[in-house]
């Protein structure tokens, strides 16, 4: 019976005895109490539908697949559920390669019947087609490190492999409506199975006779214990299976006392597997958000309307031409004369110095042949360039020496004189 349940550990008669009154004083190997589960560690894979579980020392990996399949003939309406197991040699060494073993035969029907007959996942609803197309879905169980009760890691690992499976989405069309159509998951968004209740498995070791009674038995305690019943059940409190195992007899009274711990420990398993299945659907639909870049300030470049300090230099640079040659001053007069009256568009990219006419700059005293006073406030108002101080007063010096040789000089008083006056001298210096 121990070469059944795969343990090649062979305890001698004194471990034997130390294991049996240890638990006959409640007290066991690795520190638990008799109804105490090992610790327990539920991952999932970067693909949907794959899970990795660590109950204590033992390890087990499930992974979940699906293919269209054709449905059998009294089921015609309905998908299909099977469980495969992999026993490797690395996880113990009582497993061979290749064919599957007793053990591994016992722990896939074991998890087949508590998941497939307490009708857990909703078949109807893997059916494309009546009859003709329906989903076949495939759980692998693969054993990594077997450290004791492979049924209740493998049943959670299967549990927590079918909650994250998604499968294509599939519509019907063409000329008959009998072509089956599978969309890509980034066309439409995968379907996720429809599971009524998670049935979880709880074994039970005996031990003296049926007088012990412990949960979770470890390596060691499987290769000593006398029996083992497994009790599959819902959080509900339903009983989905019940497998016996070993030579030892049970009471009813132990039986009913089981199925009592087993529905509290279902609970609590449950609990566990959906908080897990929840994280990690959080995760997943937290990495299809896109993404945008945040929207960084840009600078906005206003036209500079000042002139560069290169523009500074040739401006002096031409005020003291003018004064030297009076060529270049009487080039500069008619360039100013030809300028009157017609304001131009000065380009603040331009690398030269741009020719300003008087009437455009505010402050500068207008002759006959120039605008009358009120264009010139008009024009001043509507276009007001932004200048500095130290512009203006740059600009103000181009224009007195254009203006001192285009007219004769005048006084501050005649500059503000108002428009009759300055008429009236205009007309006694002719005469």
């Amino acid at each position: 019976m121990e070469q059944r349940w795969g343990n090649t550990w062979r305890p001698t008669i004194n471990e034997k005895q130390f294991i049996e009154e240890a638990l006959r004083s409640e007290i066991r190997v690795d520190g638990r109490r008799l109804y105490d589960y090992r610790r327990l560690t539920i991952k999932f894979g970067r693909e949907d539908g794959s899970s990795e579980v660590q109950l204590g020392e033992t390890h087990v990996m499930g992974y979940v697949t699906g293919q269209l399949v054709q449905p059998y003939r009294d089921r015609s309406n309905e998908g299909t559920l099977a469980i495969f197991t992999e026993f490797s040699p690395m996880a113990d060494p009582s497993f061979e390669p290749g064919r599957p073993g007793e053990s591994a035969i016992e722990l896939g029907r074991v998890v087949d019947r508590g998941l497939r007959e307490s009708r857990a996942v909703d078949m109807e609803s893997l059916c494309v087609v009546a009859g003709k197309s329906v989903w076949a879905i495939r759980v692998d169980l693969h054993i990594i490190d077997n450290g004791g009760n492979l049924i209740d890691a493998a049943n959670i690992a299967a549990l927590a492999a079918l909650s994250t499976f998604r499968r294509p989405e599939c519509s019907v069309g063409g000329g008959d409506s009998q072509e089956i159509i599978v969309h890509d998951p980034e066309e439409r968004d995968p379907i996720a199975l429809t599971i009524h209740h998670f049935p979880i498995a709880v074994t039970f070791a005996f031990f003296s006779e049926g007088n012990t009674l412990v949960i979770d038995p470890t390596y060691k305690e499987e290769a000593v214990m006398g029996g083992r019943m497994t009790v599959t059940m819902n959080s509900n409190g339903e009983v989905c299976a019940i497998q016996k195992a070993g030579s030892d007899g049970i009471l009813s009274s132990d039986v009913v006392r089981c199925l009592r711990i087993a529905s509290l420990k279902a609970a609590e398993m449950t609990t566990k597997i959906k908080e897990a299945v929840e994280t990690y659907n959080a995760e997943v639909a937290l990495k299809k958000v896109k993404r945008h870049p945040l929207l960084v300030a840009q600078k906005i470049t206003v036209p500079d309307v000042a002139m560069k300090e290169a523009s500074f230099e040739k401006m002096k640079n031409s005020d003291g031409d003018m004064e030297s040659s009076p060529n270049q001053a009487s080039t500069s007069r008619t360039n100013a004369d030809a300028s009157v009256g017609r304001p131009k568009i000065w380009d603040p990219y331009s690398t030269s110095a741009p020719s300003i006419s008087s009437s455009q700059l505010p402050g500068t005293v207008g002759t006959s042949n120039e605008l009358n006073e009120d264009q010139i406030m008009q024009t001043d108002e509507e276009s007001k360039p932004d200048l500095r101080n130290d512009q203006i007063s740059g600009a103000t010096g181009v224009s007195s020496a254009i203006h001192q040789q285009n007219s004769p000089p005048k006084s501050l008083k005649d500059a503000v004189k108002p428009k009759n006056k300055r008429k009236k001298n205009a007309e006694r210096s002719a005469r």
